[in-house]
């Protein structure tokens, strides 16, 4: 038996982009019990040459967005990357939410072979066949950065275990 394309994309990015919505949440609850300013987090690295919690939201959505455009054989949305505030971020994981979302089965189910081309700002785009890209590229990417945006924010002191990063079952 087959795995479809759409129940291998759309279903996890929108679990995951879901809870990221609680992990935020979470943040501003943290941040008004400690009475602290929400954008405190914004600048969060885990290390100096990672990128701030913003960014990683930021290319967590794009992943998502990408992910189901270009399978489903579309441009990707493009969106300003100017978020300034938690709730700027929020609506930003939102939006994306409503995105993927919108992507039917019919739009992506049958793009395993579609062929997908990813620039690069220096040498040859990224090749991949449409299951190779969600596999090796679109997942693995997008989890790394939603999950440094979970570290970032448990680092920070926000009540977060692993029932919020897994979701509801």
């Amino acid at each position: 038996m087959t795995i479809s394309m759409y129940s291998a994309s759309v279903p996890p990015l929108a679990k995951m982009l879901g809870n990221m919505l609680t992990w935020f949440d979470k943040a501003q609850a943290h941040a008004e019990a400690r009475k602290f300013d929400t954008a405190n987090y914004l600048g969060l690295r885990l290390a100096p040459d990672m990128l701030p919690l913003v960014r990683q939201v930021q290319i967590a959505s794009d992943g998502a967005k990408g992910c189901v455009a270009r399978l489903a054989g579309v441009e990707p949305p493009k969106w300003a990357d100017d978020e300034a505030t938690l709730d700027q971020l929020r609506i930003r994981v939102r939006k994306t939410l409503d995105y993927v979302e919108s992507t039917t089965a019919a739009q992506i189910d049958g793009s395993e072979a579609r062929m997908i081309e990813l620039p690069r700002r220096s040498g040859e785009p990224l090749r991949f066949d449409g299951e190779g890209y969600l596999k090796h590229f679109v997942l693995p990417n997008f989890y790394f950065h939603a999950t440094t945006t979970y570290a970032l924010l448990r680092h920070a002191g926000v009540d977060l275990g692993k029932k919020d990063y897994l979701g509801p079952a």
